[in-house]
C-alpha cells in the first residue's frame, strides 16, 4: 500500500515571552493511503498544533512533513495556500460556512480557488451535494438547514476537490449525539469508498469509528493502535 503521508521528527516549539513552549517533540509516523487513522488526546495534548500542521496551516519548528511526496516545509506561502487547496479536505467543528451565500455556492468555494472553469465547478459541487444528501437544497442558506446539514455541506465542500486526504477536526463537537453519530457513519462510508481520513477529536467514541488511533500525550506519541 503506498503512503501518502510521511511525518519523521517532527517538533513545534511556541516562544511566548521568555517562556518556550514544546506543543510537539519528536513526532514521527506513516499514513497510507486509503487510511482511517484518528488523532486523539486531552486539552494540551499537541492534536491541534498537530492537525494545523498536518493541514499546511503552519510550519513545524523542526522534522519533516511529507504529503503526497511532497516536502511542505519547502514551501513558501503562495505555494502552501495553493497545495492545501488542492490537497486537503477540511471539516470544520464550527463548519465554516459563508452565511450569506447558497450551500452550493459554498461547495463550489473550494474550486474557485483552484480555477476550474465555471460549468465544471457547478456540476462537481451539484455532484458532492448529492453525495451527502443534499441534493435538493442547493440554493438555500446556511441559516435555513440544520447543524447536521450544515456538516453535511462542509463535508461536500471538503470532498469537491478529490483531496488526497479529509481532515476532520472535531467534526461532532457542535452536533447533539444522534446527528454526530450520523455524520461518523457518513465519514465511515467515504473511508469505504477509498478516502483517505484523518480525525481529531479528544472523544474516545469518535475516535474508535477510525480504524487506527494515535494518542497523544503532553506532544509526544504515547501509543499508536490498530483497532480491530
Amino acid at each position: 500500500m503506498s503512503k501518502i503521508m510521511k511525518i519523521e521528527n517532527l517538533e513545534k516549539t511556541y516562544h511566548l515571552g521568555k517562556v518556550k513552549v514544546e506543543a510537539l517533540r519528536d513526532i514521527s509516523f506513516e499514513v497510507n493511503t486509503g487510511e482511517f487513522v484518528s488523532i486523539m488526546g486531552p486539552s494540551g495534548s499537541g492534536k491541534s498544533t498537530l492537525m494545523h500542521i498536518i493541514g499546511c496551516l503552519d510550519y513545524p519548528t523542526g522534522g519533516k512533513y511529507f504529503l503526497s511526496g511532497q516536502d511542505v516545509s519547502k514551501l513558501n506561502d503562495n505555494q502552501l495556500a495553493l497545495f492545501r487547496n488542492q490537497k486537503i479536505g477540511f471539516v470544520f467543528q464550527q463548519f465554516n460556512l459563508l452565511p450569506r451565500a447558497t450551500i452550493l455556492r459554498n461547495v463550489e468555494l473550494p474550486l474557485t480557488y483552484s480555477k476550474t472553469n465555471s460549468g465544471n465547478k457547478k456540476e462537481r459541487a451539484v455532484e458532492a451535494l448529492e453525495k451527502v444528501g443534499l441534493g435538493d437544497r442547493l440554493k438555500h442558506k446556511p441559516n435555513e438547514i440544520s447543524g447536521g446539514e450544515k456538516q453535511r455541506v462542509a463535508v461536500a465542500r471538503a470532498l469537491v476537490n478529490h483531496p488526497s486526504i479529509i481532515l476532520a477536526d472535531e467534526p461532532t463537537g457542535n452536533l447533539d449525539s444522534k446527528t454526530g453519530q450520523d455524520i461518523m457513519k457518513m465519514i465511515d462510508r467515504l473511508y469505504d469508498e477509498g478516502n483517505t481520513i484523518i480525525l481529531v477529536t479528544h472523544e474516545a467514541e469518535i475516535a474508535r469509528y477510525a480504524r487506527r488511533v494515535i494518542h497523544l500525550k503532553d506532544g509526544l506519541i504515547d501509543r499508536d493502535e490498530v483497532i480491530a
